[in-house]
């Protein structure tokens, strides 16, 4: 589909989904980190503190502030071809429901048309970049010199090969489809609000505060829902998961059974901290590059 400046919506969806994954990891890293460093604790229960514990750790065992930026790398990659993937299946996804409604470009869609769009894309892209994130959640769960721990990138994505093969990849694939659901259920909420907020606003374009706000209540309320899967996920994906956990179900009774309800919330103070920053960025920066991109590129 091709927009009114001659430039395809894909193109447009894909450099403004890919910009804004750089950019939001570039400026929030260190706070994925730590959060990956309270999901992945199976040493002791969550309380107050946690987050500093953490953090003095870092600063005093693995080298100072540059540790905060170890798995840099496979978290630049997978966040930014995620939100390129992610951007360019969603607005097909749009367009391909429109059609089949018979409903004009750009009109505005249901609250189920969204969530299944919406989840369509997030499996899509979950399948295709899980591999990423296997390595990324190690790298982020130790430090450079614990015995083991990945160098670099390319060295994970090798001795995953030859160690696991290609299984070993696709560690935690489920619990992050289910994650598709925080997903679907944030761009529902986002696009019903933009809606109403449009609606209110009697058409006038809206403004980053806008996309400030919107953003923000659409991604707590997506979150404070699905929050444990992501526990789930990153423990799954850990080195010694095979050793620890013999499936999802297995990891859930575990977790359960040893650290309560709360054992599924692990790290959700870090995250909630880390994750509205980077909501408000990547979703400023993707509205904004979606908005001026078509200017840019036909005065080149």
């Amino acid at each position: 589909m091709t927009g009114h400046d001659g430039i395809s919506s894909s193109f447009v969806e894909t450099i403004a989904g890919f910009t804004a994954g750089i950019v939001s990891t570039l400026c929030l890293h260190p706070l994925d980190l730590i959060k990956t460093r309270l999901q992945v604790d199976r040493s002791s229960a969550s309380r107050v503190g946690s987050t500093l514990r953490v953090i003095r750790g870092i600063l005093q065992h693995e080298g100072g502030v540059a540790a905060f930026y170890r798995g840099l790398t496979p978290n630049l990659i997978g966040n930014s071809s995620s939100w390129a993937l992610y951007f360019l299946c969603y607005g097909n996804l749009k367009d391909a429901v429109r059609t089949l409604r018979g409903t004009a470009a750009g009109s505005g869609l249901s609250s189920t048309d969204y969530f299944l769009a919406s989840g369509g894309a997030g499996m899509l892209t979950s399948i295709l970049t899980n591999p990423i994130w296997v390595i990324k959640t190690r790298m982020l769960s130790t430090g450079a010199q614990t015995p083991g721990a990945y160098a670099s990138f390319t060295t994970g994505a090798r001795r995953i090969y030859r160690a696991e093969g290609l299984r070993g990849f696709y560690r935690g694939l489920l619990p992050s489809l289910f994650g598709v659901s925080h997903g679907a259920l944030q761009f529902m909420a986002y696009e019903r609000l933009k809606l109403r907020r449009s609606e209110i606003a009697a058409g006038a374009a809206l403004g980053n505060l806008d996309f400030f706000v919107l953003s923000s209540l659409s991604k707590i309320f997506a979150g404070c829902v699905t929050y444990p899967y992501q526990v789930l996920r990153s423990r799954l994906q850990t080195y010694d998961a095979h050793l620890v956990y013999r499936g999802v179900g297995d990891a859930v009774a575990q977790i359960w059974a040893r650290e309560g309800l709360a054992g599924f919330y692990k790290g959700l103070g870090t995250n909630l901290f880390r994750v509205l920053p980077s909501t408000w960025v990547t979703f400023l920066v993707y509205e904004n590059t979606r908005k001026y991109l078509p200017g840019l590129v036909s005065r080149a």
